[in-house]
C-alpha cells in the first residue's frame, strides 16, 4: 500500500510535522531547533538540589545533565547502566531510552547515577504501567513499550500540546495503511543531532531507525516523552489525517488530501523564502 505515499523525491515529513520539498538537489527546511537546557535549582551553600530532566530529552542528553549534575566526568552516568539493574521492560533489552521519565529528582550528598537512573525508570513504570495507559495502548493492539515508542515520536513531531493527538493519528493512519512513517526526527536520532536541516542523502542513511527506508516504528523509542505525548499515543482524536505541516508558527495544517498538502507545503515555503530574505536584508 505505498502506493498512497508520495515519492520520496517529493516529499519528506520534517521534525515539526514541516515538509521539506526536494528539487534539482535543493532543500528547503525550516530553522534548527533549539535544545533545552539543564535545570537545576541551587540550595545555598551550592550544591544543586533539584534535576530536572525536560519532556523530550534523549538518553544521551540525561546521562550528561546526571553527570554535571553531580559533578563526575563526562561519560559516568551511561558507564553506570550496567549495575543500575533498571526494571525495564523486556522489549527494551536493557536500553533506558523513553524511560528516563521527564520530571524533578532531589539531589541528595550522596546520590549516585544508578540512583537517579532508578528512579526516572521507576517514575516511568508508574505512569505508563497503570491505567488509563496501559489499558490505551490495549485497546490499540499494542503493547506498553510501542506505545512509548509513538509517544517519543509525538513528543519530537507536535509543534504544539495541543497537535500531539493529531501527530499520532497520523503516525496510526501511516502504520494502518502499509505507508512508511518518514519522520524526520527519526532520521535525527540516528544520526545524533537535533536539526530541520536533513536531506536526501540522510534518508538513505543504513539505520534501523530510518523511516524511510523501514517499515513501521523505529526499533526504541528517540527520546523520552512526558505525560500529555502518552496520552496522545494511547488516545489520539478520530481522523483520516496522512500528511502535517506547520505553515507558520501556531498554523499547523493535517490533511488526508496530498493535494491539498502540497498546497499548504507550497505556503509554508513562501513563508520561509520571505524569512530568509528578511534574514538576507
Amino acid at each position: 500500500m505505498q502506493k498512497n505515499t508520495p515519492p520520496r523525491s517529493t516529499i519528506r515529513l520534517t521534525r515539526r510535522g514541516r515538509i521539506a520539498l526536494v528539487a534539482t538537489g535543493a532543500v528547503v527546511v525550516g530553522t534548527a531547533v533549539a535544545v533545552p537546557l539543564l535545570i537545576l535549582r541551587p540550595e545555598e551553600h551550592g550544591r544543586p538540589a533539584t534535576l530536572v530532566i525536560p519532556e523530550g530529552w534523549r538518553a544521551s542528553q540525561v546521562y550528561a545533565a546526571v553527570d554535571k549534575a553531580l559533578a563526575l566526568p563526562p561519560g559516568s552516568t551511561k558507564k553506570s547502566l550496567a549495575k543500575a539493574a533498571l526494571k525495564l521492560p523486556n522489549d527494551a533489552e536493557g536500553n533506558p531510552e523513553g524511560y528516563l521519565f521527564p520530571a524533578a529528582y532531589p539531589l541528595r550528598e550522596k546520590t549516585t547515577p544508578q540512583e537517579l537512573l532508578a528512579l526516572m525508570v521507576d517514575t516511568a513504570n508508574e505512569k505508563f504501567d497503570g491505567a488509563p495507559i496501559a489499558a490505551g495502548a490495549q485497546r490499540n493492539a499494542m503493547n506498553v513499550y510501542q506505545a512509548v515508542t509513538i509517544a517519543s515520536i509525538v513528543q519530537a513531531e507536535a509543534a504544539t500540546k495541543a497537535d500531539m493527538g493529531k501527530v499520532a493519528r497520523v503516525v496510526f493512519n501511516r502504520l494502518e495503511r502499509g505507508m512508511p512513517l518518514q519522520m524526520d526526527s527519526t532520521i535525527n536520532y540516528a544520526l545524533g543531532r537535533s536539526t530541520l536541516r536533513t536531506t536526501e542523502s540522510d534518508t538513505r542513511i543504513d539505520s534501523p531507525y530510518n523511516s524511510y527506508q523501514r517499515m513501521g516504528l523505529p526499533p526504541t523509542p528517540i527520546d523520552n516523552p512526558g505525560e500529555e505525548a502518552m496520552r496522545a499515543a494511547v488516545n489520539p482524536p478520530p481522523g483520516d489525517w496522512l500528511y502535517f505541516v506547520t505553515v507558520r508558527p501556531g498554523d499547523t495544517r493535517f490533511t488526508a488530501d496530498y493535494a491539498e498538502h502540497q498546497r499548504n507545503v507550497a505556503e509554508f515555503n513562501t513563508h520561509q523564502r520571505k524569512g530568509d530574505a528578511r534574514a538576507a536584508g
